[in-house]
């Protein structure tokens, strides 16, 4: 990760400056849970939201101890991992593996998302379409250029900024974004 950001690669920052508006209700969106449950982005408003492309197997992965800590510190925030087998087949296990393995290596208490793909296409998850479409969000076309991409959501639903990989959760930029 230090290497990577030493060397310039995966660690861009996008930050949507002008604030500009969603052209699609980030509210009106939705995701199933690894336990089964739905949660609705509506019943999260007022909070800030910092969505997080995760894999069990990938470099990164340690930064789940990292989203954990950033979970617990700041009480207006809420963490959501989106598991995704989407580069180099990274996150091969099943929801319940993957829900276990967050919480027996990591203390994951925050919610984690069914397994699905982030990445554009045909079967990319609902929340990462909103996330990556500027025809949406109102600004933001950069998908995930690898796992544990990072993306804030401010408390009106406005995503705020995108943080590459290699920006460690509690790097000064991640922790500015979220105490704005």
């Amino acid at each position: 990760m230090s290497l990577n950001r030493l060397l310039g690669k995966r660690s861009k920052v996008l930050v949507n400056k002008k604030n500009i508006q969603p052209f699609q209700s980030f509210y009106s969106l939705s995701v199933q849970l690894n336990n089964g449950s739905f949660l609705s982005f509506d019943s999260l408003r007022g909070r800030k939201l910092l969505l997080v492309n995760t894999a069990s197997d990938c470099g990164y992965t340690n930064q789940y101890s990292d989203l954990q800590k950033l979970y617990e510190k700041y009480d207006k925030l809420t963490v959501i991992a989106f598991p995704a087998n989407d580069f180099q087949q990274q996150e091969k296990g099943s929801d319940e593996e993957i829900g276990n393995f967050c919480k027996i290596n990591f203390g994951v208490t925050f919610p984690v998302a069914l397994k699905s793909s982030a990445v554009k296409g045909n079967g990319q998850q609902k929340v990462f379409q909103w996330l990556t479409d500027k025809t949406k969000n109102g600004w933001n076309n950069k998908p995930p250029s690898w796992n544990f991409s990072k993306y804030l959501i401010n408390e009106e639903g406005v995503l705020t900024n995108y943080f590459d990989p290699a920006i460690s959760p509690l790097s000064e930029e991640v922790l500015k974004a979220i105490e704005e």
